[in-house]
């Protein structure tokens, strides 16, 4: 299939399943923040995500002037939080608690789990920007299924079998101790 319409290019990457995280920052204007599937860890030495912000979005512009921002993973019972930061104009943190990071970017409440970021590297990545942002702080893992995105659906994950161990995957998955960072 030939790649043009926009709608063909989703429906086709729609079937890659992804994780939800909500992006925040805070400036002098206060707390700032957008849901994004666009997000995956890139490096363990040195500690680096990525996440992939649409060029024009105003809170990509305050994070980018600030220079910090927060990966908030969402845990399964939080659709309403991604609903949240996915509507245009909603007051998101005045709906939600929330606290600062050592950054000062908000980690909300209730999240799977939560990495405190400064911005390292921008790159144009098409009507996106690609940003790497060096992790400084790692927060506490809640011990819940994460919310995931596939198909234009939210879902949950499913162990194949509960008496299986966990597999081991020589890879950046395979983080040994989040502690490690703090």
């Amino acid at each position: 299939m030939p790649v043009s319409p926009a709608a063909g290019f989703r429906r086709v990457f729609g079937h890659f399943g992804t994780g939800v995280t909500v992006i925040t920052t805070a400036d002098a204007d206060g707390p700032a923040g957008f849901a994004c599937q666009a997000f995956a860890p890139l490096s363990l030495d040195p500690p680096l995500v990525l996440f992939c912000p649409q060029s024009g979005s105003d809170t990509w512009r305050r994070i980018r002037a600030s220079g910090i921002f927060c990966v908030n993973i969402l845990a399964a019972d939080q659709r309403d939080v991604s609903r949240l930061f996915g509507t245009r104009g909603a007051d998101r943190f005045g709906a939600l608690d929330w606290v600062p990071a050592p950054s000062g970017a908000p980690v909300l409440d209730g999240v799977l789990t939560w990495a405190d970021c400064s911005v390292e590297a921008v790159h144009p990545g098409g009507d996106h920007a690609i940003v790497t942002g060096r992790v400084t702080m790692l927060g506490p893992c809640r011990d819940v299924t994460p919310l995931l995105f596939h198909r234009s659906r939210y879902t949950t994950t499913t162990p194949t079998s509960p008496y299986e161990p966990p597999e081991v995957v020589d890879t950046l998955l395979s983080w040994p101790r989040h502690t490690d960072w703090m």
